[in-house]
């Protein structure tokens, strides 16, 4: 069978004195997808993405970059480049010059620089803002070019630290998409770190769950939020309620919106009374919490689907209902 893989990581393992920062992680990473590194602060995504450019050396295992092994190849030598969460472009330089910077810097012809450099911006859609300083652009279009900068050398892996992190809650939305465009149309593998689950979920095509150095969980973003292997998965990303499964020390994730909110009994395959405790209104969905008669806390969420939908208050009894499959049960 053909290899389809333009990543292979094996054993890797770095320490910082007595923190073990990436332990012992294995990782396949196909040609061409958007691939997300998610976790909390701490968890070894950052250090991981530095392994791969070179920025950081391995104490054991090894990476494999389009079938050559990076064992002792310097940042500049692997077919990798990086687009930094600072953006880090020069503010006494114009757009153009801060996207030829790399290029000059390998001496390129004028010639060939000023052509990568205007098909670079032309990809992101910058080309009337080449003569602009970083000062004159927003924040978004800084981004932007920092994108076509890491673009313009032509690299096999482009890695994304928190690529939308220094932008506003509205402008970030709009970018995932442009992102997700922008890889899809170059064909190129992006490696994408985050600690936004949100973010992770809508733009990659698979992502890896990390927790303390190590890759608990590996999947599309369905099968990662739908079939958690275990309860830290479950409970890092979105929302879940954890229930006790019987005396066998198994458990159920169950979902805030797999649960129906009714003031009557509801005919589902699980039905409990409760009393809510608290009630959170968001525009596009109500959230509550609900304690049941055996004094656990069970989250819901609500699609506020009409605008003179029923609404619950704090303090009013309820049932909560949930079909037999709503759940998943974890591994560990």
């Amino acid at each position: 069978m053909k290899d389809t893989s333009i990543v292979r990581i094996e054993g890797l393992t770095k320490r910082f004195g007595a923190v073990t920062a990436v332990d012992g992680v294995d990782l396949v990473i196909e040609r061409g997808e958007l691939f997300a590194l998610l976790g909390g602060s701490g968890c070894g995504k950052t250090t991981l993405l530095r392994l791969l450019a070179g920025f950081e050396l391995p104490d054991a295992g090894r990476i494999v970059i389009d079938s050559q092994d990076m064992t002792g190849v310097p940042p500049h030598r692997r077919p990798v480049n990086m687009m930094f969460q600072s953006y880090a472009l020069f503010p006494h330089m114009n757009v153009a010059e801060n996207v030829g910077y790399g290029l000059r810097r390998e001496g390129l012809p004028k010639a060939e620089i000023a052509l990568r450099v205007a098909a670079a911006l032309e990809q992101v859609r910058l080309s009337d803002y080449a003569a602009r300083r970083p000062a004159q652009l927003s924040g978004g279009q800084r981004q932007r070019v920092a994108l076509a900068r890491a673009l313009v050398k032509r690299p096999k892996l482009l890695l994304l630290d928190e690529p939308l992190a220094a932008l506003d809650r509205k402008l970030r939305e709009g970018t995932r998409f442009e992102l997700v465009r922008l890889q899809e149309e170059l064909g190129l593998t992006f490696i994408m770190v985050t600690h936004d689950q949100e973010e992770a979920m809508s733009m990659a095509g698979r992502l890896a769950v990390m927790d303390l150095g190590r890759v608990v969980q590996v999947g599309t973003p369905h099968e990662v939020y739908e079939r958690p292997r275990s309860r830290f998965v479950a409970d890092f990303i979105g929302i879940a309620n954890i229930l006790p499964l019987g005396d066998s020390r198994r458990w159920l994730a169950l979902r805030p919106e797999k649960i129906a909110l009714c003031a009557a009994r509801p005919d589902t395959a699980h039905a409990v009374a409760g009393r809510i405790v608290d009630a959170a209104y968001e525009g596009d969905r109500s959230l509550y919490r609900v304690a049941v008669d055996d004094g656990s806390l069970l989250s819901v969420s609500i699609a506020n689907v009409g605008r003179t939908a029923e609404t619950f208050r704090r303090g009013q009894s309820v049932w909560l209902g949930w079909a037999a499959d709503a759940g998943h049960e974890l591994e560990e």
